[in-house]
């Protein structure tokens, strides 16, 4: 499946921005726990297909755009009242999307009829390739506002002064969280699209969008959620659908040195109970998670709880881009769906085309 433009779906949960409910209940200690699976190296068995798909954003942050008006909270749990009915809301917006577009309309307006969406709505996929989920995670029973838990507020930590400095100096540049429907033509001032070097990560197929490859792996929030572990007992790979990225994870190993760096940067691992623990360093500083530099620090942690399902947790560290670490979590379902090939730029002309135009405006303004 090649890049989807569609802004529409994914304006709603990108924001990030969801009514939030009570607080968690506690969990019962008569709660058996689990025994999972083992590999024969007594390990637990973590392979398998999952769908990342959820409504739940990064940040907790207050009101949402496109919900009807629900009470405002700041806890980590919605309510099981607020969840059903945000999560019908999202359905009934979803089947009304869903319905055909009239085969007789009218073409856009040149240039776009200014409203959101690829270059102000020229045309896009429609919504039946778009899979932004249907349902909040589940984390303990309860179903979450927001993937960050520590701070308690559910919000990323404030930038530090130089990190400040350096998002004013980098507007617009290559990041491996970019979203894949940032709309290039909504920009004020040259940005990412209006230089092919600095074009985003995904869009030039090194990363999945929305940092869906990880490290750390956040939903993708848009489409192709699926994610395949494999493992072995010296090996551990991560496979995402998204641009076919596959994270190669070094059991017990040492990193690489201080010289060598990736664009997802050097993950090695280790058991400590029942929990796989991946150590991830020497990023580029090309890659800039949320405006990071190549001291990012990620620590992930993942963890079978049921037959069914895994919790990964990620904890963020680079001082020279937040005032602290700061930490996220959400469950990932099993799923019998098949990953299929992502083609990314295979076959794409788009961006000669690109540089194209660009050459033929210039010319014409001579």
């Amino acid at each position: 499946m090649t890049h989807i433009r569609s802004v529409a779906v994914f304006a709603i949960f990108v924001s990030g921005t969801f009514l939030l409910g009570q607080a968690a209940k506690p969990v019962s200690a008569n709660k058996k726990s689990y025994s999972p699976p083992r590999l024969a190296d007594g390990h637990p068995d973590l392979q398998g297909m999952y769908d990342l798909a959820t409504l739940t954003p990064v940040e907790r942050i207050g009101g949402f755009a496109g919900f009807d008006a629900v009470e405002t909270g700041k806890n980590l749990n919605l309510t099981p009242e607020q969840a059903v009915k945000l999560e019908a809301q999202v359905k009934s917006s979803r089947e009304s999307r869903d319905t055909p577009v009239d085969p007789n309309r009218s073409a856009p307006p040149k240039g776009g009829d200014g409203s959101k969406g690829p270059s102000g709505n020229v045309g896009a996929y429609n919504n039946f390739w778009v899979d932004p989920g249907s349902s909040f995670t589940v984390v303990d029973g309860q179903k979450r506002s927001s993937l960050v838990i520590d701070p308690a507020d559910g919000r990323v930590p404030q930038f530090t002064a130089a990190a400040k400095e350096r998002q004013l100096r980098f507007a617009g540049g290559t990041t491996s969280d970019a979203l894949e429907s940032n709309d290039p033509g909504l920009e004020k001032e040259p940005g990412a699209y209006d230089d092919p070097e600095r074009r985003p990560l995904g869009e030039r197929c090194i990363l999945g969008f929305g940092s869906t490859s990880g490290p750390p792996i956040l939903p993708d929030y848009f489409y192709n959620n699926l994610h395949r572990i494999v493992q072995t007992p010296d090996t551990v790979v991560i496979l995402t659908e998204m641009v076919h990225d596959a994270r190669v994870i070094r059991m017990n190993a040492k990193h690489l040195p201080n010289t060598m760096r990736r664009w997802m940067g050097d993950s090695v691992g280790h058991w400590e109970g029942d929990t796989l623990v991946i150590d991830t360093t020497n990023f580029t500083g090309k890659t800039r998670f949320r405006g990071s530099t190549e001291s990012l620090h990620v620590v992930e942690r993942i963890k079978r709880t049921d037959e069914r399902t895994l919790l990964y947790r990620f904890t963020i560290e680079d001082t020279n881009t937040w005032e602290r670490p700061w930490t996220g979590e959400y469950s990932w379902p099993a799923t019998s769906q098949r990953l299929f090939e992502y083609a990314c730029h295979e076959g794409n002309y788009a961006l000669s085309g690109i540089l194209a135009g660009a050459r033929q405006r210039e010319t014409e303004k001579q």
